[in-house]
């Protein structure tokens, strides 16, 4: 069975306007499947959209914040007369840091709505209908970020860590009905959200190299950590249970304001 034949016809990228997302759309469509592609900004949606049509693609998309309780019924205004084989849930990364006590709690919460809620209610409602058909296939975003709490991090880094541990359950729950699902950490990569919060991308790993490492792996779940074995050292080194508090100061993400 090909990966379009196991996970098409259509594939619902959550985050697909940018970065991994846009690296997502445009792999998969050019695999043959139709797309549905839903982001917070209209304008890069749109604009890819439009280049994958060119290309021949039928390609629906939806402006929507996830962080908004109706963020699941508004995509199924797309999606409830298709049959949506792939989902993959790219959205959840963190622009606002600081000492959770001095947040405003709008920050957390929106966080927490889209890396736990979201997750939740999108794996819910997708893995369903793949239930009933016995096939399909879901990719969840997490971080490495999910290993550790951090500094000016702590709901995203717990967030994270709820996304692995919730993939890991659903995983097993999954497969005895035939849907693969895989928990994707991302590391350092390069996407236009990283540059705009002024990281250096030098040494980043290149979007559409990280939507392809998923794809690849999506029958190899229940995680797979991007990037290679340097990336799955963090990891290891970030879930020491010995000596935790050295193991936190050692290795977690600094704090930046």
């Amino acid at each position: 069975m090909s990966f379009l034949e196991k996970y098409g016809p259509w594939a619902l990228v959550v985050g697909g306007s940018e970065g991994i997302g846009e690296g997502y759309a445009r792999k998969l469509a050019a695999q043959g499947f139709n797309l549905v592609l839903t982001a917070r900004k209209p304008g890069p949606l749109n604009a890819l959209a439009d280049d994958l049509r060119e290309a021949g693609t039928e390609v629906r998309v939806l402006s929507v914040d996830l962080s908004r309780p109706d963020a699941l019924e508004r995509t199924r205004t797309v999606t409830d007369d298709i049959e949506v084989g792939l989902l993959i849930y790219n959205a959840g990364a963190n622009s606002v840091r600081g000492d959770l006590v001095e947040l405003d709690p709008e920050v957390y919460r929106a966080v927490i709505a889209v890396n736990v809620l979201g997750q939740t209610e999108f794996a819910r409602h997708y893995g369903g209908l793949m239930r009933e058909r016995r096939r399909g296939g879901i990719i969840l975003s997490g971080s490495s970020a999910g290993y550790m709490g951090a500094p000016s991090l702590a709901a995203y880094c717990a967030s994270k860590a709820f996304s692995r541990i919730f993939s890991e359950s659903l995983w097993i729950e999954c497969e005895k009905y035939g849907v693969d699902v895989l928990h994707f950490c991302v590391g350092f990569t390069a996407t236009p959200a990283m540059a705009r919060l002024g990281y250096p991308l030098d040494a980043a790993q290149p979007a559409d190299e990280a939507a392809q490492e998923a794809l690849d792996n999506l029958a190899n779940g229940p995680v797979w950590i991007a990037g290679g074995q340097r990336s799955v050292e963090n990891a290891v080194n970030r879930s020491r249970v010995d000596d935790r508090a050295e193991a936190v100061r050692a290795f977690a993400t600094p704090g930046r304001f």
